[in-house]
């Protein structure tokens, strides 16, 4: 059901916890201050150093990782007859056909206590797309099971889910 017609919806989230980028930024950062220390200073670091290849690589591959790690963005998307919800950047993204939709609505949400953090969660409550925030929509499918889009535009999702779709509970 891909098209290339104009959205209904379209939503792009950043991670916005500053002490999640803060702490995935320590695996570089610890390896860019041993690149300084043993191949530029020349101090081997511990008493079986690695080749200094070795250091620059691991710092290289450390810092690209974050990079990528920090440049992920939820985006969510409505289409004419399909809910598309992804972490581009990282995962491939859910297509969710808006007639396999028995019911969405505006929910409240904890996402460190109902989920487990932010991203893609799995839970008893179903699967969940979170970036921040405590608002988002969550759809009941016809086939069973949940799926909670964290959104900062709830509301706007909402009629966009519900706008193409008139059998849609926006209960």
């Amino acid at each position: 059901m891909r098209s290339s017609a104009q959205p209904l919806f379209r939503e792009r989230q950043s991670f916005r916890q500053r002490r999640v980028l803060l702490l995935l930024a320590i695996p570089p950062g610890a390896m860019f201050l041993l690149l300084v220390w043993q191949v530029i200073l020349g101090h081997p670091w511990g008493t079986q150093p690695m080749s200094n290849a070795r250091v620059i690589g691991w710092t290289v591959f450390l810092w690209l990782v974050y990079l990528r790690l920090v440049t992920v963005r939820l985006v969510t998307q409505v289409g004419p007859g399909e809910l598309i919800v992804g972490m581009r950047g990282l995962w491939r993204e859910r297509h969710i056909p808006l007639n396999e939709i028995k019911s969405a609505k505006i929910a409240t949400y904890d996402a460190a206590r109902d989920y487990g953090g932010y991203g893609i969660r799995t839970a008893r409550r179903g699967k969940a797309f979170i970036a921040g925030g405590n608002r988002g929509v969550r759809i009941e499918l016809v086939k069973g099971g949940a799926v909670l889009i964290g959104s900062t535009r709830p509301e706007e999702l909402l009629a966009a889910i519900h706008r193409d779709v008139s059998t849609v509970s926006m209960a």
